[in-house]
C-alpha cells in the first residue's frame, strides 16, 4: 500500500511565504502536528519511508516514525517544486501581476520564469521516482510512505489518480495529513 504525507508547518507557512527548495525547518506547531499524526496513525505500519531531503520533510518523517524501525531514505526527486527567484515572496496567490500567480490559480496557463521549475520538469522527476522506486516496492507488497511537500505531493497524486492539470491543486493535502493512494497497475 502507498501513503503520502505533507511536512509539518514552518514559520514560512505561517507567513505565507513561498518556500520551494529553500531549506526551512519545522516550527513548534509543525513538530507537534507530526507527533499528533504519529498518535493518530499509530496502527498503520510502514516497511519503508521515502522523504524529501529538505529538513521540514525529513524531520516530519523522523518525528512521525519515531519508535518504529521504519527506514527513512531521502531522494532529491522528492524536493518541493523549485520556484526560483520567487522563493520567499508573499502575496503570490492573490496578486495576478505576480509572475508565479498562474501556477496557483490557473496551472494550465503557467509558464516558468525566473529560475522556477515547469510542471513538465516536476512531473518528469516525480514520475521517474514512481516508476523506478515506488512501483517495484509495491510489487514486493511493501507498505510505503512518502513524506514531501505541497506541490511535489500534488504531482505524485496527480500522476497516480490521473488528475488533469487544471485540477492539480485539488490534490493538495494539509500539513501532516496522511493519504492512502491506490497505485495503478500500468504506472
Amino acid at each position: 500500500m502507498l501513503y503520502i504525507m505533507r511536512h509539518g508547518k514552518t514559520d514560512w507557512n505561517a507567513l505565507q511565504k513561498l518556500q520551494g527548495q529553500i531549506d526551512i525547518p519545522l516550527n513548534e506547531e509543525g513538530k507537534e502536528a507530526a507527533r499528533a499524526a504519529r498518535e493518530k496513525y499509530k496502527d498503520i505500519a510502514f516497511d519503508i519511508c521515502y522523504s524529501s531531503p529538505l529538513i521540514r520533510a525529513k524531520e516530519t518523517a523522523e518525528i512521525f516514525l519515531q519508535g518504529t524501525n521504519t527506514p527513512i531514505i531521502t531522494d532529491d526527486r522528492l524536493k518541493e517544486m523549485a520556484f526560483g527567484e520567487f522563493e520567499g515572496v508573499t502575496g503570490y496567490f492573490n496578486n495576478p501581476s505576480c509572475p508565479i500567480n498562474d501556477l496557483f490559480v490557473n496551472p494550465v496557463s503557467y509558464v516558468k520564469q525566473g529560475g522556477a521549475e515547469s510542471f513538465e520538469e516536476l512531473f518528469a522527476r516525480t514520475g521517474s521516482f514512481l516508476k523506478e522506486v515506488i512501483s517495484p516496492a509495491l510489487k514486493e507488497n511493501k507498505d510505503v510512505l512518502i513524506v514531501g511537500h505541497g506541490a511535489m505531493n500534488c504531482s505524485i497524486i496527480s500522476q497516480i489518480e490521473r488528475t488533469p492539470l487544471e485540477k492539480f491543486w485539488d490534490n493538495l493535502i494539509q500539513n501532516c495529513e496522511l493519504r492512502q493512494l491506490k497505485f495503478p497497475q500500468d504506472l
